[in-house]
């Protein structure tokens, strides 16, 4: 693949079934180009009660990190990929923590709510608690932050779809990391991947928040989701199912019952034409796995029976990677 070739972008956003408030954010760009790097972020509100101001929260951590995702993306330009990582793994993440803080103390002092502008700093952090996964591509680097809940997804050339990111232990419930805790940079996770050859690049990086895989009865059902993805990707390319993600999603949603967004970029196979393999492939791959065992008439079918429990039977979800110069990061 010729190291010029760009990427394309997509972003979905749908509020979970039966409420009256998205409280996710999302922000994409970029083509991937040495001037234009990829630049993805989703942000995922609290929402309950005791986080009553999450969507903007959401709002304001999703904006931040896609200009700081830029700024990084400019850096790497600089060659200086040493420096780089460790600024990605520790300057950055404190600069993403300090600076929502700082933008939500702000905000606060000029939107008071009724505990007034002078109520504690850490009790109006909380208000609007969120998480956020971003990630950057750029010509010979892929790096990616998650603090929280949410999925970073990885497919390869080869089609194996990996998760880079999962934390190594599962949250309890619905506990999850937040920009609003004290010191939260200790708790984000980094993922480094130099790209020195382009043939070997990922071929999907999606980012979603946990409204998406928790509509999944197991962790494999959400792995067949996005090989079907990348499979119907592959076939029509993104124009062949921007109009279907929104579908897709809202189904998804009336599973899980939170709100649901998706941002992804893919990069086409070398001199591909999308529309060639549409005419060949007339009915590609359901976005739920092209085994699934479904209703060929419903959007997003259940999840296929017969999957092994994720709790008795868990894949390995970082994956291997043929990459030996690839690093996650973890607290």
């Amino acid at each position: 693949m010729s190291a010029l070739a760009t990427w394309d972008v997509l972003e979905t956003s749908v509020i979970g079934y039966g409420k009256g408030l998205n409280q996710d954010s999302v922000r994409t760009g970029g083509t991937g180009a040495a001037t234009d790097p990829v630049v993805l972020a989703v942000a995922d509100g609290h929402g309950s009660a005791s986080y009553p101001r999450s969507n903007v929260g959401a709002q304001f951590a999703a904006e931040l990190f896609a200009a700081k995702g830029r700024e990084f993306g400019a850096l790497v330009r600089t060659g200086r990929l040493p420096w780089l990582r460790d600024y990605a793994r520790y300057e950055l993440p404190e600069q993403l923590v300090r600076d929502w803080q700082a933008r939500v103390w702000a905000h606060w002092g000029r939107q008071p709510g009724p505990e007034g502008a002078d109520a504690p700093r850490e009790e109006v952090l909380r208000l609007y608690g969120s998480t956020l996964i971003g990630a950057v591509l750029a010509p010979g680097l892929f790096v990616a932050w998650q603090l929280g809940d949410g999925d970073l997804t990885v497919v390869d050339p080869d089609g194996r779809v990996r998760l880079p990111l999962a934390p190594e232990r599962a949250e309890l419930g619905d506990e999850t990391a937040s920009l609003c805790l004290p010191e939260a940079w200790h708790l984000v996770r980094v993922h480094w991947e130099p790209l020195p050859e382009p043939a070997r690049a990922p071929r999907l990086v999606a980012l979603s928040t946990d409204g998406l895989s928790k509509s999944f009865a197991s962790d494999a059902g959400f792995t067949e989701f996005t090989s079907g993805l990348y499979a119907r990707l592959a076939a029509r390319g993104l124009p062949g199912i921007e109009d279907d993600v929104p579908r897709w999603l809202e189904a998804a949603s009336r599973h899980s019952g939170d709100d649901t967004t998706l941002a992804l970029a893919h990069r086409a196979e070398p001199g591909a034409d999308p529309r060639e393999a549409w005419a060949r492939a007339p009915e590609p791959a359901r976005p739920w796995g092209p085994e699934a065992d479904v209703d060929p008439g419903s959007d997003l079918s259940d999840p296929p029976s017969g999957l092994s429990d994720p709790l008795s039977e868990r894949p390995d979800p970082t994956g291997g990677t043929r990459n030996d110069d690839e690093e996650t990061e973890r607290p």
